[in-house]
């Protein structure tokens, strides 16, 4: 009976353990690899350096990744027939810089710590620090992901939200991966550090109904600023910011500009008008402190989508790359 309840004992332990490999926690790399944050942050420190869209990029690179394939770093694959996940037409956008970060971190990673380290993981170090770096909260961030093994483009369609999409149509999506609304709004504020091309909001200002040729919804003298800034016919390379107050600080001015009908996107402007989520805005942008604590919460819970532990996945030696 001894000999019985001992195996016993064993098999439990097993399954414990087991089952533990499939959780992230923040200190996953504590004796594989116990410096890996201090590097990734000198290799975003030091691209920041050369070019302020790695900010933007780079969170905005993490949230693609998320939303299709899960936290898995599907996004990064390059594929030479053009049919990878960067290669949909929803991600033609995601500024190259965003990549170059993750692929800069990775090799400065395993030049001290090779073949430990998954892309997954760095990007979403990478996501924290470019935030924090721009003025906003920090946070520990859960590791333990693996890099996926599959990135197609014919994923993308349907998954990511578009700039014209009503409440309802953002929280079905974002409920989807189990976000709520509070999560959708405080996420929608990295909005405060990105920029969009002119094609992507000109229904806006120039073709929005045959009454009016502009939102309603928008003020008026913003909407001057946008024809002057994306006159029709523009260059579509031309890149807007979506916060025109504080662009290169990361903040709750996101906010403020949505209470005075200046949001960018239709996306951006109904979280105010639209009355079931309005009171959430309000209180982000009266408290900086509301905002980022939830803006936390939300990060951690958008890196925790679809994520691939224990034995699912691999670590990848090239983030560009399947193994």
């Amino acid at each position: 009976m001894g000999r019985y309840c001992r195996i016993l004992f064993l098999l439990i332990i097993c399954i414990v353990v087991r089952s533990g490999e499939g959780q992230l926690m923040p200190n996953f790399y504590s004796s594989t690899c116990p410096n890996v944050e201090n590097i990734v942050r000198q290799a975003v420190v030091t691209k920041i350096s050369q070019t302020f869209v790695t900010i933007p990029a780079t969170v905005r690179l993490f949230f693609h990744d998320c939303f299709v394939e899960g936290c898995d770093a599907s996004v990064m694959i390059a594929s030479p027939s053009n049919d990878a996940e960067k290669d949909a037409p929803d991600n033609l956008s995601l500024a190259g810089d965003g990549f170059d970060t993750v692929v800069k971190a990775k090799q400065a990673v395993e030049a001290q710590c090779p073949g430990v380290v998954s892309c997954a993981d760095i990007l979403a170090i990478a996501a924290r620090d470019v935030v924090f770096l721009a003025g906003g909260p920090t946070y520990n961030v859960e590791l333990g992901r693996r890099d996926g093994l599959v990135s197609r483009a014919s994923s993308v369609a349907g998954n990511l939200p578009e700039p014209e999409f009503n409440l309802d149509q953002l929280n079905a999506m974002f409920a989807k991966h189990g976000l709520s609304q509070t999560d959708m709004i405080a996420l929608s504020g990295c909005h405060t550090l990105g920029f969009s091309h002119c094609s992507r909001f000109a229904n806006r200002i120039y073709s929005f109904s045959s009454s009016s040729p502009v939102d309603p919804d928008m003020d008026p003298a913003f909407a001057q600023q946008l024809m002057q800034e994306c006159p029709q016919n523009v260059d579509p390379v031309i890149a807007i910011n979506m916060d025109h107050v504080t662009p290169q600080t990361f903040d709750n001015v996101y906010y403020q500009n949505l209470v005075g009908k200046r949001g960018l996107f239709t996306s951006d402007q109904v979280l105010f008008t639209d009355p079931a989520s309005q009171q959430t805005v309000v209180d982000f942008a009266r408290s900086p402190g509301d905002f980022n604590r939830a803006f936390v919460t939300a990060m951690t819970k958008l890196g925790r989508v679809g994520v691939k532990t224990g034995d699912q996945g691999e670590i990848r030696r090239d983030c560009t790359a399947f193994n």
